[in-house]
């Protein structure tokens, strides 16, 4: 059976461009998910009313697992593994990366991380709408950053017109024609665009300790909106706090808005036809998981797929006796085509099984998760659906 990993998501950006407001805002409106967070940081960093202020391994006492940590980059394996172990009970680990970070060598050391617990979650750069043409004058190592990203957030769109809002987002585009850009006023983007939110249940243990969500919910009485975060409620929000059926939190003045697409079949995929799929796979697509039964005269076994903008892994398992082999994927992303993904997979469908030969498994094979010091080997290639010397590139 696949073991389950712990996503690690970067957030990068250069200063001012409103990563601690965004980590801020997931911290705030994920409930139920305990979220580890590692600042990347020198000096005081404030995460709302908690100050870590230049402490190394300063742990914030707070239920959804805020662990807050002000670490050197070359102290990142001890923070995973201490945030990793299972009586820490992380559902996903934040890592906010110093403004002058490198993205790229964060994700190379991520990758080459020792813990076997954790899996790549994706590089989330984020842009200041106001201040991108000045910060790209200043940086112009800004337009690699962004290419090696797995998503882009457009904060602070609030504060640009709307033709100019356009010729950002068609730059951002250009620069990296397969992620996701997401529109964000004050760092609003939707957990569940990011990563898996536990299904909000009753709190039955009756000394339970608050959550930073609780406490954030317990200045409402003052005016406060937990969810808005603006000093207006949900009435004045137009209700854009409201839950939907599908456990997201949705509303374009809440949150940067994405899709997820389902896709099912009783019939298994052909393998070959499916890494043809993954190949092209649209602009907007951010992550893929599921379980996938691929065709074959073996029928090789049940794999479980964990893809995140360019990176790509398989892990192989067998199914369960009474568990119906089946395939079944969820996709999640921004401005993406629900139809033509579901065309997409529906051309990968084998209905004569037996006629898959083994060789066509063989692109498949090359991503199926392997002992760490294979992936370690394989950290350079930053991973992906092509080869490629440095991530982004």
């Amino acid at each position: 059976m696949a073991t389950h990993r712990i996503p690690v998501i970067l957030i990068a950006g250069f200063l001012g461009s409103g990563k601690t407001t965004v980590l801020n805002h997931l911290l705030r409106v994920s409930r139920d998910t305990r979220i580890g967070v590692i600042v990347n940081d020198f000096g005081s960093i404030n995460i709302d009313a908690l100050a870590v202020a230049g402490q190394v391994d300063s742990m914030v006492p707070i239920e959804n697992g805020c662990l807050c940590c002000a670490a050197d980059a070359e102290e990142l394996d001890r923070m995973l593994d201490r945030l990793t172990e299972p009586a820490a009970r992380i559902d996903v680990i934040v890592i906010e990366a110093s403004g002058l970070a490198e993205p790229q060598s964060m994700i190379r050391m991520l990758l080459a991380s020792t813990d076997e617990r954790i899996t790549y979650g994706g590089l989330v750069e984020v842009v200041d709408a106001a201040e991108f043409d000045g910060t790209r004058e200043r940086h112009p190592e800004l337009d690699r950053h962004i290419r090696a990203a797995d998503a882009v957030i457009l904060n602070k769109a609030d504060r640009v017109g709307g033709e100019h809002r356009q010729r950002l987002l068609d730059t951002l585009r250009a620069l990296a024609p397969a992620a996701p850009v997401v529109v964000a006023e004050h760092g609003r983007v939707d957990p569940g665009f990011l990563f898996d939110q536990r299904p909000r249940t009753t709190r039955a243990e009756p000394f339970q300790q608050l959550s930073f969500a609780d406490l954030w919910a317990d200045g409402s009485d003052q005016g406060h909106d937990h969810a808005c975060g603006d000093g207006h409620d949900a009435e004045h929000c137009g209700g854009h706090d409201a839950e939907h059926g599908d456990g997201h939190v949705r509303g374009a003045h809440l949150h940067a808005a994405y899709e997820s697409v389902e896709f099912s079949s009783d019939w298994p995929l052909h393998p070959r036809r499916f890494m043809e799929f993954l190949d092209t796979r649209p602009a907007g697509l951010y992550r893929m998981k599921g379980f996938i039964d691929f065709a074959g005269a073996d029928r090789p076994g049940k794999f479980a797929l964990h893809a995140v903008g360019s990176y790509l892994r398989f892990q192989q398992s067998t199914w369960e006796r009474d568990e119906p082999r089946a395939t079944q994927l969820v996709m999640i992303g921004a401005g993406i085509d629900a139809a033509a993904l579901k065309d997409g997979l529906g051309e990968c469908v084998e209905q004569a099984p037996e006629t898959v030969e083994e060789h066509h498994m063989l692109g498949v094979l090359r991503y199926v998760q392997r002992s760490q010091h294979t992936d370690q080997a394989e950290a350079a290639e930053y991973g992906g659906y092509t080869e490629q010397a440095e991530p982004g590139q």
